[in-house]
């Protein structure tokens, strides 16, 4: 995919400059698909930033610092994310087995169900990639991805 933006630079340049505003433009179009659907489904206060929080706090064993570390943000910020879910009751406080001053995030039933939501609404986002490309293209592709993706948490492009 040529621009006229990217015709002044030699081929390899526009493959790289293509390549990261195609996978950007994807990723940006993937997070906004998921969150639409997402509140269509009655979650309707939850913002995209809130599903990145739900998918460090459903592995387990999640303290508002372990939080804050997967998300790329201060304590504080993660905090005020925590206090927040807490209020709207997608999350609680539970007593830490091993750490008397930290507390353990759990997601509550309705916390869940957003999270069970939101994985319906990615695999519906993505049907139409799947089904342009056919089950072969998408798997490779997804295989191709795999290799290039770091390790880590998967944090929102703040």
């Amino acid at each position: 995919m040529k621009t006229s933006s990217l015709t002044s630079y030699s081929q390899p340049m526009d493959d790289a400059l293509a390549f990261s505003a195609l996978v950007l433009a994807l990723s940006g179009q993937l997070v906004q698909e998921i969150h639409t659907r997402v509140s269509q489904r009655g979650f309707e206060d939850l913002r995209p930033a809130h599903g990145f929080a739900f998918a460090r706090i459903s592995v387990g064993d999640a303290t508002t610092a372990d939080l804050a570390e997967h998300l790329g943000v201060t304590k504080q910020a993660a905090a005020q994310l925590v206090e927040e879910l807490v209020r709207k009751g997608y999350v609680e406080r539970r007593p830490h087995p091993r750490d008397a001053r930290a507390r353990l995030l759990v997601l509550t039933e309705t916390g869940w169900a957003a999270t069970r939501a939101a994985d319906q609404a990615a695999r519906a986002a993505v049907a139409p990639w799947r089904e342009a490309l056919g089950e072969a293209r998408f798997t490779s592709l997804v295989a191709d991805l795999t290799r290039l993706t770091p390790p880590g948490p998967i944090r929102p492009a703040w």
